[in-house]
């Protein structure tokens, strides 16, 4: 590299990587950025523990095959993820240093060795099946005297009787709801298709009671994180293990089972195999 070129700092390829890359040449969906967005905030969070380094002062070397595959071991292992989902935080990670081999030549030994990590092979579990009252046990079981009690409560209801993906509950918006007569939201999928899922007479009335004690309003969050911004996959996903762990109480078959957001929606999905659904009151 030329002495009057300096080398293209980290954080301005991340910031290019998001802005230039994924919005403005791939014109990339909302939901493949947020999930981008999520997988580096883990990484981050990861390699400020390992090496004591704020993501500011991370350099592009640093970040070599050891490194990543130390981080995906640690999302297995430690937050209990599931093969299916290591292998998408992988493709995130490849994704940007296949962007960076492009911009930072000096680190492409480095950038290939990420570049050469396969996908984790895993064997496609079972039809997760949940019996109505075990659904009625995880959606009641968070405490609804606490706010973050009752976000989940209804998120839960919601995310059941809509048969909606993780990502795309948690971008729902005030907006996207309709409460009044025929009550039904609006959800935004992938590929930026919408459609329309109506609602039971008990979620749309828990609903409506969740936006008036937040005195929502407009593109408002309507399961926002303490901070008031969208929870993150992997909160949601942390918000339902602590409700299958309450819920697994009255229900002890339930400590074994990998119960996932979208083991909630495969059970909406068995409506049309016959299976009955449970209507939370």
């Amino acid at each position: 590299m030329s002495k009057n070129k300096p080398a293209i700092g980290f954080p301005t390829l991340i910031q290019d990587f998001f802005c230039q890359r994924l919005i403005a040449q791939q014109n990339a969906s909302p939901q493949t950025i947020a999930s981008y967005r999520d997988t580096f905030r883990l990484f981050f969070q990861y390699t400020k523990e390992k090496m004591n380094k704020e993501p500011a002062s991370l350099r592009l070397p640093d970040i070599n095959a050891q490194l990543v595959l130390d981080f995906l071991d640690y999302l297995e292992n430690e937050r209990g993820n599931t093969q299916r989902s290591r292998n998408l935080r992988l493709a995130a990670i490849r994704s940007f240093m296949h962007y960076a081999s492009y911009r930072d030549i000096e680190s492409l030994s480095t950038i290939r060795t990420v570049l050469a990590i396969p996908q984790k092979r895993f064997d496609r579990s079972a039809f997760e099946f949940l019996s109505p009252a075990e659904v009625e046990a995880i959606i009641t079981s968070p405490d609804k005297s606490t706010l973050s009690g009752h976000r989940d409560y209804v998120m839960f209801m919601t995310l059941y009787n809509s048969g909606a993906r993780i990502s795309e509950i948690i971008r729902l918006q005030y907006d996207d709801v309709f409460l009044e007569d025929k009550a039904f939201i609006i959800i935004h999928g992938k590929g930026r298709k919408q459609r329309s899922v109506p609602l039971w007479k008990s979620t749309a009335k828990h609903l409506k009671e969740w936006c008036f004690r937040l005195s929502l309003k407009g593109s408002d969050t309507v399961f926002p994180n303490r901070h008031g911004r969208p929870l993150t996959r992997s909160g949601v996903e942390y918000r339902l293990r602590l409700a299958v762990k309450r819920a697994s109480e009255r229900f002890p078959t339930l400590r074994k089972r990998r119960i996932s957001p979208h083991t909630m929606r495969q059970n909406v999905e068995s409506r049309y195999m016959g299976s009955r659904l449970v209507k939370v009151k």
